[in-house]
């Protein structure tokens, strides 16, 4: 029995990572909103004279076309949803980040609208250059969310006594948080879970206290997998540090 052709026209999405493919093709992995991560094969897509070598850009709104079966899906059309400001240098690091975690916790054709949604909104925020934190945390928060791994950041998990804005909190993954005293060793304040649970971050403590709590979990989703852009920007801190 012969699969049919699937053909999908015009599907926005964005390209997370690339890879030459022979001599003038690449290899796309893509996000789109409907038809969540796959692979796209794009032909003619490298070199001197690919039409398509300026439009197949990170970090920009595309509408794509293909078509295929099964895994074998090629690019047919890419074209821009529109203008869109160019991520500055200074958010090139984080937006790496962002897609090094949909590769690495998205699985391929399971769409999530609402992972697209908030994909696209933190590249808005990173393409406004610094403060870059609070895009980074809330991400992550609303990637947690809808792949299944959501917070509770209302209640602790002992007593079920709602989370107090002058409590201090231990994080522990797959438990929740729980009760403990301020000054204690990695100690989380209440106003700060409460901000991260509202979106709503600004303060240095509240930001610190979030990219703990949500690296412990994201830590657990990624089961040991080292991830490239933090090993990258480790390694350009500690260059900064020795000028």
């Amino acid at each position: 029995m012969t699969r049919s052709v699937r053909r999908v026209s015009l599907a926005p999405g964005f390209i997370l990572h690339q890879r030459p493919y022979r001599e003038t093709s690449r290899i796309l992995e893509v996000l789109t909103r409907e038809h969540g991560r796959l692979t796209l094969f794009a032909r003619g897509a490298r070199g001197p004279k690919a039409r398509l070598a300026s439009v197949l850009q990170p970090f920009q709104l595309l509408l794509l076309s293909w078509s295929g079966r099964g895994e074998s899906a090629q690019l047919t059309a890419a074209e821009s949803a529109g203008a869109t400001a160019a991520v500055p240098g200074a958010s090139i690091m984080a937006a790496f980040y962002l897609n090094e975690l949909l590769m690495k916790l998205t699985t391929r054709h399971d769409p999530h609208p609402d992972l697209f949604d908030a994909y696209a909104t933190a590249l808005a925020e990173l393409e406004a250059g610094p403060p870059l934190e609070p895009a980074l945390r809330i991400f992550e928060k609303r990637l947690l969310d809808v792949l299944g791994y959501g917070l509770d950041l209302s209640t602790e998990a002992h007593s079920g006594e709602r989370i107090e804005p002058h409590g201090y909190y231990h994080f522990r993954p797959a438990q929740g948080l729980f009760a403990t005293v301020a000054g204690a060793a990695g100690a989380l304040a209440g106003r700060s879970i409460l901000n991260l649970a509202s979106e709503q971050l600004s303060g240095e403590r509240e930001l610190e206290d979030s990219r703990r709590l949500l690296q412990a979990a994201l830590a657990q989703c990624l089961e040991g997998r080292e991830l490239a852009t933090r090993t990258v920007a480790r390694a350009l801190v500690r260059r900064e540090g020795r000028r």
